[in-house]
């Protein structure tokens, strides 16, 4: 066969990188470094809450087993709310550096109402200083992450509901009672 003048060069090219392909780094949420995104972020927030929920509730119990009395009020606090904080501080780190920020500027979410720019604002494309972009999120991902805001709104509306309710049963005894 002869061969074509025109058709385009074939070779095989194994040592071109691809900016597109950069792959996706693993996850780990006790770590300082890395990257995750926005939905990983609400759902590694909502089970740390979950937890601490759980790991407090334990631990009263324990103590009310163990008759300690209030003078351990302060001591369980502690020992289930400081490993809260540190670890949502690590993925708070980590969502700043998915914005290609340093992990400094996750102080900022401590400013009331700045926090939302975290949950709200999308993480950058493909790789950045921090590295390559978190694999997609698997469907407990999804699930435990849009957990949060529909207990957000429950609790709004259960805020609101409950003492209309309220209200309105004890004019419904006052009116009885005439």
């Amino acid at each position: 066969m002869a061969t074509n003048p025109y058709a385009p060069p074939r070779a095989a090219v194994a040592d071109v990188n691809y900016d597109d392909d950069v792959g996706f780094q693993a996850v780990s949420a006790f770590s300082w470094r890395g990257r995750i995104g926005r939905l990983r972020y609400l759902a590694y927030t909502t089970a740390g809450y979950f937890l601490i929920g759980v790991a407090s509730a334990l631990l009263g119990f324990v103590l009310a087993a163990m008759r300690m009395g209030e003078a351990a009020a302060p001591i369980a606090t502690a020992l289930t709310v400081i490993p809260m904080l540190i670890f949502v501080a690590m993925i708070t780190v980590q969502r700043s550096h998915d914005m290609d920020w340093s992990g400094w500027m996750s102080l900022l979410a401590l400013i009331p109402f700045v926090g939302l720019i975290w949950v709200f604002k999308s993480g950058s494309q493909g790789k950045n200083r921090f590295g390559a972009p978190p694999p997609p999120n698997t469907l407990g991902i999804k699930i435990l992450g849009l957990l949060f805001p529909a207990i957000f709104v429950i609790g709004i509306l259960a805020a609101v509901a409950l003492p209309a309710y309220q209200d309105y049963t004890q004019r419904a005894r006052a009116a009885q009672v005439k």
